[in-house]
């Protein structure tokens, strides 16, 4: 996809945004594991093997740890309130602790057995420890921020914990989408606005609240991450139906199997049509059987086929990038560097051209 907002001079390059990223993780991974590591043992352990530094044996590891697209964000808003990006590294902490305390909840309440292509918390660790260590890391972010004692920290406070209550509203109104036969797009949308786009649109503007900007310029940078989020959950919402499971780590067909209403299906679903209504017939029948796991690869296949022909993988794709261009139009309603603005739109950029 080409930046369709950049017109601040020449685009960031993907090994540009990659660069940027791993800056991002350089800065902040030693101040995330000093924050780990104050957590009780065996918590300390079960966390660190959720982010990758250790093995399931507790040997070092050099796990696939994300991204890192949020710290990246919170690191950059600090940047377009002209503050340094270290001022931004609380915040970039607090985010991921955040988002990462969500991961944990939601592959146990999910049941996914993988993540980042080796077994999820719960599957090694149990049940228990997945909550435990979760709870504790949304603990330990608010802690983290607080610990700044500044105003400026009390207010990306607020932020952070306002975006975590719409995540959780957003997970609870997926699952409840799952025991449902027809949930509408826009139902669909503000589930996706909770769950991904609150998160995104806090780490878009962590940093730069922690650099004194104004309540005004924030939620500019606050609207960019939401539809962001919304541009990144489309994608996301393909890749759980036609990702390559060597690429994303998770099984074929993931979103089918667990029975998610996710843009594609919903979009299906609206469009009407034969294949539309066959659909429909089929997610019926589910209701009345929840065991779809037990489905064949074809039939899991079968129903992907009918997403795609009635227009639900195209209208997805088309969405992404309609709300990619409401996020990059949003940056123009602040004064920011040339620079930042143009590694905004990259970061953007990366994100809906993702393979994985």
């Amino acid at each position: 996809m080409s930046a369709i907002g950049a017109t601040r001079g020449e685009n960031v390059t993907a090994a540009g945004v990659i660069a940027l990223l791993e800056n991002g993780r350089i800065l902040t991974t030693p101040v995330l594991r000093a924050a780990v590591a104050r957590l009780a043992p065996p918590m300390d352990t079960v966390a660190a093997y959720h982010f990758g530094w250790i093995d399931e044996t507790g040997r070092p590891a050099d796990g696939d740890g994300g991204k890192a697209v949020r710290p990246a964000l919170a690191l950059l808003s600090a940047e377009a309130a002209r503050a340094s990006a270290e001022t931004g590294i609380p915040g970039a902490v607090a985010v991921e602790l955040v988002h990462n305390f969500s991961l944990l909840h939601d592959d146990l309440m999910d049941g996914d057995e993988q993540r980042r292509h080796r077994d999820t918390v719960w599957k090694v660790h149990g049940p228990a420890q997945a909550i435990l260590v979760g709870d504790a890391l949304f603990a330990l972010a608010n802690e983290l921020l607080l610990e700044q004692g500044t105003a400026d920290a009390g207010r990306a406070t607020r932020r952070l914990t306002t975006a975590t209550r719409k995540l959780i509203d957003g997970q609870a109104q997926d699952i409840s989408f799952e025991h449902r036969e027809r949930v509408t797009v826009q139902e669909c949308l503000e589930m996706e606005g909770n769950k991904t786009g609150a998160l995104l649109a806090c780490a878009s503007s962590i940093g730069a609240v922690l650099g004194g900007a104004s309540d005004a310029d924030a939620d500019a940078l606050e609207e960019y991450g939401y539809h962001l989020g919304l541009a990144f959950q489309a994608v996301d919402d393909l890749l759980g139906i036609w990702g390559d499971p060597a690429a994303t780590g998770k099984q074929t067909w993931s979103d089918l199997r667990q029975r998610k209403k996710s843009l594609p299906v919903v979009a299906a679903l609206a469009a009407g049509g034969s294949a539309s209504e066959r659909l429909g017939e089929l997610l019926a029948a589910d209701a009345k059987n929840p065991e779809t796991g037990a489905f064949s690869e074809e039939e899991f296949a079968m129903r992907a086929a009918l997403i795609e022909e009635a227009g639900g993988r195209e209208w997805t794709s088309q969405e992404a990038r309609r709300q990619y261009a409401t996020a990059i139009a949003a940056l123009d309603k602040m004064d920011m560097p040339d620079d930042v603005h143009r590694k905004l739109v990259g970061l953007a950029d990366f994100v809906v051209v993702r393979e994985k």
